[in-house]
């Protein structure tokens, strides 16, 4: 399946509850002490297939929301972001399972990204996988 048939599926977004909203924004902090402006951050976060935050930059949470959804949070507005995804193991060996990831801004949540992965026929499943936003 090619990946524009895997963006026209609208698969719509959990809504986010007070919780989840709440633990967003206590994440959300700026880089200035780092020096670089904020318009040139590149954050990136490997999420394993459970939704465990491997490793990152920037990247302050990821979550699993239910087969193939996750929730990554970073710690500062990824809304005007262009963003990257790709199935990819957490590990340095092996090969990725068969797959596909569609990304997305988080509805209502202005510091995170929604993630769909999808197995090789475009049916949701988990996998691991990388995402680099570049703010």
């Amino acid at each position: 399946m090619s990946s524009a048939r895997a963006r026209g599926r609208e698969v719509p977004q959990p809504v986010p509850g007070d919780e989840a909203t709440a633990h967003a924004e206590a994440e959300h902090t700026t880089c200035a002490d780092t020096g670089m402006p904020l318009t040139a951050r590149v954050l990136f976060a490997v999420v394993s297939a459970d939704g465990f935050l491997i490793r990152g930059l920037g990247a302050a949470a990821a979550n699993r929301l239910r087969t193939g959804m996750y929730q990554v949070v970073f710690d500062q507005d990824v809304t005007g972001a262009s963003l990257v995804g790709t199935v990819g193991l957490t590990g340095s060996s092996g090969l990725a399972p068969a797959g596909q990831i569609a990304v997305a801004g988080r509805t209502n949540i202005p510091n995170a990204v929604f993630v769909t992965t999808f197995d090789g026929v475009g049916t949701a499943a988990d996998r691991p996988f990388h995402l680099a936003v570049f703010s």
